[in-house]
């Protein structure tokens, strides 16, 4: 019986929140503890449906899974990376074949290039023959040191990501097909010099998502073992960071350079289109008054799933300076705010400040006199992929007309599983602040008049230029004016 050997290091930052992540934001299982996942919306739970079938042994080694945050600490990456390969090396002997699941836009203070290292490591464990997969975010920056090390690697195909599972299907069926032997993979990877964001990248209705289409079809049509358009994470500030085009073929170099050619000036004709349009927050709030249903505020800028801080005040501060009567819902990361209510106990009214405990350069605290209504201890499940989230110690705490969900700690909030949580429902309310770029059309879109992507500061704002990026290559669309671009594949594989 052939073994495959699984891994997992998942994590994506923003380079541009101050507050260092570390090993402690990990959850950690090894072993046969992986084998949870099974039956789950994740990369790996996919990957086991496929190999199960298949009446191949996993052998399940590390997993390392972390909400999106700061740079990884140096201590932190210094202490995971060990851990993760001192598995490697125990738990890989003997296997026939590598499948890893990953992010891609991993970062640490001290490694650039993480996911690059720890593949890279895999390699050289194994040597050139055993064959090595892995499935990633579109988000990610697969970098030119993890192509090296890889033999092929399955990418997301939708937007908001549902298909984790599916990305680790098809990753696992790569693997299987390189196993069965007769497969010579090569790579064509063109890098195009453009950071995108907003709607046009919902797969469902934007123009990345017919993009994306093709790269389904290639791989239908049996043109090519994989296909992937991916559009790094514009908050990862790291020399690949890029959009780029990949296209895998079975021994076919010159098919993998024209399609991936074809739809690089495709992406690049679109650039344009691909960037995010933000509505003033002063006309946001202007408008919502004048719509007599419920409305959203999508906070892009403090996308704790994007690796911001989660700490923004910005839109409670100026909801409250216009004077609105509107009921309005609210998430926010405020660890002593959680703790004071927490000491106070529900029914207490205490007087705290809010916000601006973590990215303290943008926001400032903003001070209430606010009422307990809640206290939990901030575990919930994504409602899409059911891994668990942790909030920490959560407070619900209200003044006025304002209901204000209050973690301790940094957790996804692209969905609704934090507020739900908290035993609250979004639709009783006139405006909900979503902390994500984009949800699930049942979440918000399906029932809101209107949801404003309202131009707020953070850590992960969609207008790129004020963050202030120093590490990527430049010139780059849309921090630089007069960007050109002539596609040019690099061949990966080839002899």
């Amino acid at each position: 019986m052939q073994r495959v050997a699984l891994l997992e290091c998942m994590q994506e930052i923003s380079s541009f929140n101050p507050l260092p992540s570390g090993y402690e934001n990990f959850d950690i299982q090894r072993g046969d503890e992986i084998l949870s996942q099974r039956g789950r919306n994740t990369g790996i739970g996919g990957a086991l449906s496929v190999y199960g079938a298949a009446g191949v042994e996993v052998v399940p080694v590390y997993s390392a899974r972390a909400g999106s945050a700061g740079p990884l600490s140096a201590a932190g990456w210094n202490r995971l990376s060990a851990e993760f390969l001192e598995a490697a090396r125990a738990g890989i002997a003997g296997c026939d074949a590598i499948h890893v699941s990953l992010h891609g836009a991993m970062g640490a203070q001290n490694e650039l290039d993480p996911e690059g290292h720890l593949l890279s490591e895999l390699r050289r464990m194994v040597g050139p023959s055993v064959p090595m997969v892995a499935s990633l975010d579109l988000h990610g920056i697969l970098t030119a040191r993890m192509i090296e090390a890889l033999d092929a690697f399955a990418v997301y195909k939708t937007y908001p990501h549902v298909d984790f599972a599916q990305t680790g299907e098809r990753a696992a069926r790569l693997l299987l097909r390189l196993l069965a032997g007769g497969v010579r993979p090569v790579t064509a990877r063109v890098v195009i010099p453009a950071l995108v964001r907003g709607d046009e990248l919902i797969t469902k209705s934007g123009c990345y998502g017919d993009m994306l289409g093709e790269t389904v079809r290639l791989e239908r049509e049996g043109k090519a073992l994989a296909a992937a358009i991916m559009i790094g994470n514009a908050f990862t500030d790291v020399p690949e960071l890029c959009s780029q085009v990949l296209v895998t073929t079975d021994d076919d170099p010159q098919t993998a350079e024209r399609e991936a050619v074809r739809l690089a000036e495709e992406f690049w004709r679109n650039r344009a289109r691909m960037q995010g349009k933000l509505v003033p927050l002063e006309r946001a709030i202007a408008q919502a008054e004048a719509i007599d249903g419920p409305v959203a505020f999508t906070d892009a800028a403090d996308a704790t799933s994007s690796g911001a801080s989660g700490d923004s005040n910005a839109i409670l501060k100026a909801l409250r300076a216009s004077g609105t009567g509107k009921r309005v819902l609210a998430q926010i990361v405020d660890a002593p705010a959680a703790a004071a209510a927490g000491a106070a106990g529900i029914g207490a009214t205490i007087e705290v400040d809010l916000g601006g405990t973590i990215d303290r350069g943008r926001f400032t605290p903003m001070r209430v006199s606010a009422t307990v209504r809640h206290l939990w201890d901030g575990k919930a499940r994504l409602e899409t992929m059911g891994i668990p989230l942790d909030g920490g110690l959560t407070a619900v705490l209200s003044f006025d007309n304002f209901t204000v969900v209050v973690l301790s700690k940094t957790t996804h909030l692209f969905d609704r599983a934090m507020y739900f949580g908290a035993g609250l429902n979004p639709q009783d309310f006139d405006i909900t602040i979503v902390k994500s770029p984009h949800t699930e059309h049942h979440m918000y879109d399906a029932w809101v008049a209107k949801n404003f992507n309202v131009d707020a500061p953070g850590s992960t704002s969609a207008d790129l230029r004020s963050l202030g990026h120093t590490i990527c290559a430049r010139p780059m669309v849309p921090l630089d004016d007069d960007v050109t671009f002539s596609p040019r594949a690099v061949l990966f594989g080839a002899s």
